[in-house]
Protein backbone atom coordinates (compact mmCIF):
# COMPACT_ATOMS: atom_id res chain seq x y z
CA UNK A 1 0.00 0.00 0.00
CA UNK A 2 1.51 3.36 -1.04
CA UNK A 3 1.57 6.34 1.31
CA UNK A 4 -1.07 8.17 -0.77
CA UNK A 5 -3.39 5.16 -0.86
CA UNK A 6 -2.91 4.67 2.88
CA UNK A 7 -3.84 8.32 3.55
CA UNK A 8 -6.95 8.06 1.32
CA UNK A 9 -8.04 4.85 3.03
CA UNK A 10 -7.38 6.34 6.48
CA UNK A 11 -9.48 9.42 5.64
CA UNK A 12 -12.33 7.21 4.42
CA UNK A 13 -12.01 4.99 7.49
CA UNK A 14 -12.23 7.96 9.88
CA UNK A 15 -15.19 9.57 8.10
CA UNK A 16 -17.14 6.29 8.11
CA UNK A 17 -16.64 5.93 11.87
CA UNK A 18 -17.06 9.49 13.12
CA UNK A 19 -20.34 8.56 14.85
CA UNK A 20 -18.95 5.46 16.57
CA UNK A 21 -16.48 4.72 19.35
CA UNK A 22 -13.82 3.64 16.83
CA UNK A 23 -12.31 7.06 16.09
CA UNK A 24 -10.58 7.61 19.44
CA UNK A 25 -8.94 4.13 19.52
CA UNK A 26 -7.72 4.67 15.95
CA UNK A 27 -6.26 8.11 16.75
CA UNK A 28 -4.48 6.68 19.81
CA UNK A 29 -3.01 3.88 17.71
CA UNK A 30 -1.89 6.37 15.05
CA UNK A 31 -0.28 8.53 17.76
CA UNK A 32 1.66 5.55 19.14
CA UNK A 33 2.84 4.49 15.68
CA UNK A 34 3.97 7.94 14.58
CA UNK A 35 6.21 8.21 17.65
CA UNK A 36 8.66 6.11 15.62
CA UNK A 37 9.05 9.21 13.44
CA UNK A 38 9.92 11.25 16.55
CA UNK A 39 12.80 8.86 17.19
CA UNK A 40 13.85 9.21 13.56
CA UNK A 41 13.81 13.00 13.89
CA UNK A 42 15.98 12.80 17.01
CA UNK A 43 18.48 10.67 15.12
CA UNK A 44 18.27 13.10 12.19
CA UNK A 45 18.85 16.33 14.13
CA UNK A 46 20.42 15.47 17.50
CA UNK A 47 24.15 15.24 18.08
CA UNK A 48 24.14 13.26 21.33
CA UNK A 49 22.03 10.51 22.89
CA UNK A 50 20.65 11.22 26.36
CA UNK A 51 21.12 7.62 27.47
CA UNK A 52 19.92 8.07 31.06
CA UNK A 53 16.69 9.66 29.86
CA UNK A 54 16.09 6.90 27.30
CA UNK A 55 16.87 4.26 29.92
CA UNK A 56 14.39 5.79 32.36
CA UNK A 57 11.75 6.22 29.63
CA UNK A 58 12.03 2.61 28.47
CA UNK A 59 11.78 1.41 32.06
CA UNK A 60 8.73 3.63 32.59
CA UNK A 61 7.11 2.24 29.43
CA UNK A 62 7.74 -1.31 30.65
CA UNK A 63 6.27 -0.48 34.05
CA UNK A 64 3.07 0.86 32.50
CA UNK A 65 2.71 -2.18 30.22
CA UNK A 66 3.39 -4.76 32.93
CA UNK A 67 1.03 -3.13 35.45
CA UNK A 68 -1.75 -2.68 32.91
CA UNK A 69 -1.34 -6.24 31.63
CA UNK A 70 -1.57 -7.99 35.00
CA UNK A 71 -3.87 -5.62 36.91
CA UNK A 72 -6.31 -4.59 34.17
CA UNK A 73 -6.22 -6.68 30.98
CA UNK A 74 -5.63 -10.12 32.52
CA UNK A 75 -8.20 -9.42 35.24
CA UNK A 76 -10.85 -8.19 32.78
CA UNK A 77 -10.22 -11.19 30.54
CA UNK A 78 -10.65 -13.58 33.45
CA UNK A 79 -13.89 -11.93 34.57
CA UNK A 80 -15.41 -11.97 31.05
CA UNK A 81 -14.45 -15.57 30.34
CA UNK A 82 -15.41 -16.83 33.81
CA UNK A 83 -18.86 -15.27 33.49
CA UNK A 84 -19.41 -17.26 30.31
CA UNK A 85 -17.56 -20.55 30.95
CA UNK A 86 -17.44 -20.75 34.73
CA UNK A 87 -14.62 -19.85 37.13
CA UNK A 88 -12.17 -22.70 36.52
CA UNK A 89 -12.67 -23.01 32.75
CA UNK A 90 -12.57 -19.23 32.36
CA UNK A 91 -9.28 -19.08 34.22
CA UNK A 92 -7.79 -21.86 32.10
CA UNK A 93 -8.81 -20.12 28.86
CA UNK A 94 -7.44 -16.80 30.14
CA UNK A 95 -4.07 -18.36 30.97
CA UNK A 96 -3.92 -20.17 27.61
CA UNK A 97 -4.69 -16.96 25.70
CA UNK A 98 -2.12 -15.06 27.78
CA UNK A 99 0.66 -17.47 26.84
CA UNK A 100 -0.59 -17.62 23.24
CA UNK A 101 0.04 -13.87 23.10
CA UNK A 102 3.59 -14.45 24.31
CA UNK A 103 4.01 -17.24 21.77
CA UNK A 104 2.75 -15.01 18.95
CA UNK A 105 5.19 -12.17 19.60
CA UNK A 106 7.95 -14.72 20.30
CA UNK A 107 7.42 -16.29 16.87
CA UNK A 108 7.58 -12.84 15.27
CA UNK A 109 10.87 -12.18 17.06
CA UNK A 110 12.18 -15.60 16.06
CA UNK A 111 11.79 -14.77 12.35
CA UNK A 112 13.60 -11.42 12.63
CA UNK A 113 17.38 -12.12 12.40
CA UNK A 114 19.17 -10.69 15.43
CA UNK A 115 21.60 -8.67 13.33
CA UNK A 116 18.64 -6.78 11.85
CA UNK A 117 16.58 -6.62 15.06
CA UNK A 118 15.34 -3.01 15.39
CA UNK A 119 15.25 -3.28 19.19
CA UNK A 120 19.05 -3.33 19.42
CA UNK A 121 20.13 -0.17 21.26
CA UNK A 122 21.88 2.33 19.01
CA UNK A 123 22.94 5.92 19.56
CA UNK A 124 22.53 9.03 17.41
CA UNK A 125 26.30 9.59 17.56
CA UNK A 126 26.51 6.88 14.93
CA UNK A 127 24.78 9.25 12.51
CA UNK A 128 27.82 11.54 12.61
CA UNK A 129 30.17 8.89 11.19
CA UNK A 130 30.53 8.66 7.42
CA UNK A 131 28.88 5.36 6.42
CA UNK A 132 30.38 2.86 3.98
CA UNK A 133 28.52 2.25 0.72
CA UNK A 134 27.62 -1.41 0.55
CA UNK A 135 24.89 -3.36 -1.27
CA UNK A 136 24.51 -5.73 1.68
CA UNK A 137 23.97 -2.77 4.00
CA UNK A 138 21.30 -1.43 1.65
CA UNK A 139 19.51 -4.77 1.85
CA UNK A 140 19.89 -4.82 5.63
CA UNK A 141 18.42 -1.33 5.87
CA UNK A 142 15.29 -2.37 3.97
CA UNK A 143 14.92 -5.54 6.05
CA UNK A 144 15.31 -3.49 9.23
CA UNK A 145 12.48 -1.17 8.22
CA UNK A 146 10.29 -4.19 7.44
CA UNK A 147 11.27 -5.81 10.74
CA UNK A 148 10.11 -2.91 12.85
CA UNK A 149 6.86 -2.81 10.87
CA UNK A 150 6.26 -6.46 11.75
CA UNK A 151 7.05 -5.76 15.40
CA UNK A 152 4.73 -2.73 15.48
CA UNK A 153 1.73 -4.57 14.05
CA UNK A 154 0.70 -6.45 17.25
CA UNK A 155 1.34 -3.29 19.28
CA UNK A 156 -1.25 -1.51 17.13
CA UNK A 157 -3.71 -4.32 17.81
CA UNK A 158 -3.03 -4.03 21.56
CA UNK A 159 -3.61 -0.27 21.65
CA UNK A 160 -6.74 -0.40 19.52
CA UNK A 161 -8.43 -3.24 21.41
CA UNK A 162 -7.70 -1.76 24.83
CA UNK A 163 -8.97 1.68 23.78
CA UNK A 164 -12.25 0.25 22.45
CA UNK A 165 -13.07 -1.27 25.83
CA UNK A 166 -11.64 1.53 27.98
CA UNK A 167 -10.37 4.80 26.43
CA UNK A 168 -8.44 5.65 29.61
CA UNK A 169 -6.65 2.32 29.44
CA UNK A 170 -6.04 2.89 25.73
CA UNK A 171 -4.41 6.25 26.41
CA UNK A 172 -2.05 4.68 28.96
CA UNK A 173 -1.03 1.91 26.57
CA UNK A 174 -0.67 4.34 23.64
CA UNK A 175 1.65 6.58 25.68
CA UNK A 176 3.70 3.57 26.84
CA UNK A 177 4.08 2.25 23.29
CA UNK A 178 4.86 5.76 21.98
CA UNK A 179 7.70 6.09 24.53
CA UNK A 180 8.92 2.67 23.44
CA UNK A 181 8.78 3.68 19.76
CA UNK A 182 10.98 6.77 20.15
CA UNK A 183 14.27 4.92 20.78
CA UNK A 184 13.03 2.26 18.37
CA UNK A 185 12.93 4.94 15.68
CA UNK A 186 16.54 5.82 16.48
CA UNK A 187 17.47 2.14 16.31
CA UNK A 188 16.00 1.88 12.81
CA UNK A 189 17.30 5.19 11.45
CA UNK A 190 20.93 4.38 12.22
CA UNK A 191 21.24 1.15 10.19
CA UNK A 192 19.12 2.55 7.36
CA UNK A 193 21.42 5.59 7.24
CA UNK A 194 24.41 3.28 7.14
CA UNK A 195 22.75 1.36 4.33
CA UNK A 196 21.87 4.38 2.20
CA UNK A 197 24.12 7.27 3.35
CA UNK A 198 20.94 9.34 3.17
CA UNK A 199 19.52 10.93 6.35
CA UNK A 200 16.19 11.79 4.72
CA UNK A 201 15.67 8.24 3.48
CA UNK A 202 16.55 6.91 6.95
CA UNK A 203 13.94 9.24 8.48
CA UNK A 204 11.29 8.38 5.89
CA UNK A 205 11.64 4.59 6.10
CA UNK A 206 11.66 4.61 9.89
CA UNK A 207 8.63 6.94 9.98
CA UNK A 208 6.83 4.75 7.44
CA UNK A 209 7.44 1.60 9.49
CA UNK A 210 5.45 3.15 12.35
CA UNK A 211 2.33 3.10 10.16
CA UNK A 212 2.16 -0.66 10.80
CA UNK A 213 0.40 0.16 14.07
CA UNK A 214 -2.62 1.98 12.59
CA UNK A 215 -2.71 -0.71 9.86
CA UNK A 216 -2.96 -3.27 12.69
CA UNK A 217 -5.85 -1.26 14.14
CA UNK A 218 -7.69 -1.14 10.81
CA UNK A 219 -7.30 -4.88 10.19
CA UNK A 220 -8.43 -5.63 13.75
CA UNK A 221 -11.53 -3.54 13.12
CA UNK A 222 -12.28 -5.21 9.79
CA UNK A 223 -11.64 -8.79 10.98
CA UNK A 224 -12.66 -8.86 14.65
CA UNK A 225 -15.43 -6.27 15.00
CA UNK A 226 -18.09 -8.28 13.10
CA UNK A 227 -17.57 -11.14 15.58
CA UNK A 228 -17.06 -9.10 18.73
CA UNK A 229 -18.55 -10.42 21.98
CA UNK A 230 -17.59 -10.62 25.65
CA UNK A 231 -15.90 -13.95 25.01
CA UNK A 232 -13.90 -12.63 22.03
CA UNK A 233 -12.92 -9.49 23.93
CA UNK A 234 -11.86 -11.58 26.92
CA UNK A 235 -9.62 -13.74 24.75
CA UNK A 236 -8.16 -10.74 22.94
CA UNK A 237 -7.45 -8.95 26.25
CA UNK A 238 -5.54 -11.98 27.53
CA UNK A 239 -3.57 -12.28 24.27
CA UNK A 240 -2.75 -8.54 24.35
CA UNK A 241 -1.59 -8.85 27.98
CA UNK A 242 0.77 -11.65 26.96
CA UNK A 243 2.12 -9.61 24.05
CA UNK A 244 2.84 -6.57 26.22
CA UNK A 245 4.48 -8.56 29.03
CA UNK A 246 6.74 -10.28 26.49
CA UNK A 247 7.65 -6.94 24.88
CA UNK A 248 8.47 -5.49 28.30
CA UNK A 249 10.79 -8.30 29.40
CA UNK A 250 12.30 -9.17 26.02
CA UNK A 251 12.74 -5.70 24.50
CA UNK A 252 12.15 -2.73 26.79
CA UNK A 253 14.06 -3.68 29.93
CA UNK A 254 17.12 -5.14 28.12
CA UNK A 255 17.28 -2.03 25.89
CA UNK A 256 16.92 0.21 28.96
CA UNK A 257 19.93 -1.48 30.57
CA UNK A 258 21.98 -1.07 27.38
CA UNK A 259 21.21 2.64 27.15
CA UNK A 260 21.95 3.46 30.81
CA UNK A 261 22.58 2.24 34.32
CA UNK A 262 20.60 -0.69 35.68
CA UNK A 263 19.08 1.30 38.55
CA UNK A 264 17.87 4.07 36.22
CA UNK A 265 15.74 1.59 34.27
CA UNK A 266 14.37 0.08 37.50
CA UNK A 267 13.45 3.54 38.82
CA UNK A 268 11.62 4.09 35.54
CA UNK A 269 9.89 0.70 35.87
CA UNK A 270 8.61 1.46 39.38
CA UNK A 271 7.61 4.99 38.35
CA UNK A 272 5.61 3.65 35.42
CA UNK A 273 3.74 1.21 37.67
CA UNK A 274 3.06 3.93 40.25
CA UNK A 275 1.83 6.44 37.68
CA UNK A 276 -0.46 3.82 36.15
CA UNK A 277 -1.82 2.71 39.54
CA UNK A 278 -2.57 6.28 40.65
CA UNK A 279 -4.13 7.13 37.27
CA UNK A 280 -6.47 4.14 37.38
CA UNK A 281 -7.52 5.00 40.96
CA UNK A 282 -8.22 8.65 40.12
CA UNK A 283 -10.08 7.83 36.91
CA UNK A 284 -12.11 4.90 38.26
Amino acid sequence: MSVNNFCIFTKYFIIQNMQTNILIPFILTLFAGLATGVGSAIAFFAHRTNKRFLSFSLGLSAGVMIYVSFVELFNQAQISLSDHFGTKTGMIITVLCFFCGMLLIGIIDRFVPSVENPHEARSVESMNVAPPHNIKLMRMGIITALAIGIHNFPEGVATFVAAIENPTLGIAIAVAIAIHNIPEGIAVSVPVYYATANRKKAFFLSFLSGLAEPVGAILTYLILMPFISLVVMGCVFAVVAGIMVFISFDELLPAAREYGEHHVSIFGLVSGMLIMAVSLILLS
